[in-house]
């Protein structure tokens, strides 16, 4: 279904893709000679079908534009959105989890208060404003860091933490807002039901009240907010990799959109929802693992409440 949607999204975008690909000065029997070469002449279906077979062999078929394979164009952008992604889910989710806890922990108190207010600032700004801010500041005014995130092969490890700083904290600041947020509210509400209240009457210790039965029954929402955030990190950091330069997938199938690059656009956005839905299968599964109520039906387990 999701190669079907990519196919047909590509297929209405507007303009001609072999014209795009020559310029507004070429002629038409160039034109009609580039659209049978790639195999533009041939029914939307049967180039469907051509395409869906491929992706299972492997064959992702030629660049339009620098008619090298797409799968070598692929790899080194793979690369680097996994370094920039993996960084940030790092930093992010164990921070965001940790400060997602205090809050619910600590309810209704000063820190929560405050917290809240910031976290739901954080979450409402828009990553080109932080991005754009972050540049201004570090790069232009007090020119602590590069502007541009660009990553070459022989350096560093310093420099390439200097390149990537900007762009990650730029994304550490959003996931990390979105998920504490989540996760304040998931413990918060499970720390409110009846069987947490029986426990604590029955004389058992806040710490293990809230470790053993509050965050065990949260592990199964928890991990969906922290999966779909890891998604976003993979397939939508198009507008972070645009405003540092990074030479990622996202940024890959910007340039590909513009310049009409079907088989590269088409890899890309196979890449982006393939690993949303694994990420989603997995916490999927993990909120089942993890949910009590499954053991009981199954017979399997006890309720952890």
């Amino acid at each position: 279904m999701v190669s079907l949607l990519v196919f047909i999204g590509c297929e209405i975008l507007p303009g001609d893709v072999a014209q795009v690909a020559l310029g507004q000065f070429a002629t038409e029997d160039t034109v009609r000679a580039l659209r049978i070469e790639l195999g533009l002449d041939k029914p939307a279906p049967a180039r469907y079908v051509a395409w869906l077979f491929g992706i299972v062999r492997g064959d992702w078929g030629n660049s339009i534009t620098t008619k090298t394979p797409v799968m070598a164009m692929l790899s080194e952008r793979m690369v680097n959105t996994a370094i920039l992604a993996g960084a940030t889910t790092i930093i992010a989710v164990p921070l965001a989890l940790i400060l997602g806890l205090l809050m619910a922990v600590k309810s209704g108190k000063a820190f929560d208060r405050g917290a809240s207010v910031v976290v739901l600032g954080l979450s409402a700004t828009p990553e080109f404003l932080l991005g754009t801010l972050a540049v201004l500041l570090f790069a232009v005014k007090l020119r602590w860091l590069p502007a541009v995130a660009y990553l070459s092969s022989g350096a560093d490890l310093g420099q390439t933490v200097r390149a990537l700083l900007l762009p990650v904290a730029t994304l550490v600041i959003v996931v990390t807002a979105q998920i504490a947020r989540m996760t304040r509210a998931i413990i918060g509400n499970i720390l409110q039901l009846p069987y947490i209240e029986m426990a604590s009457l029955k004389g058992v210790p806040r710490p293990r009240v809230v470790a053993y039965h509050a965050m065990v029954n949260a592990i199964g929402p928890i991990s969906n907010v922290v999966a779909l955030n890891v998604a976003y990190l993979v397939s939508g950091i198009v507008i972070v990799e645009t405003i540092f330069a990074y030479p990622g997938l996202a940024r890959l199938m910007i340039d590909a959109v513009q310049a009409r690059d079907l088989p590269v656009v088409q890899a890309c956005a196979m890449i982006f929802c393939a690993t949303y839905v694994l990420l989603i299968l997995l916490a999927d599964i993990l909120a089942y693992a993890f949910d009590p109520r499954a053991g009981v039906q199954s017979g399997t387990g006890k309720a952890v409440h």
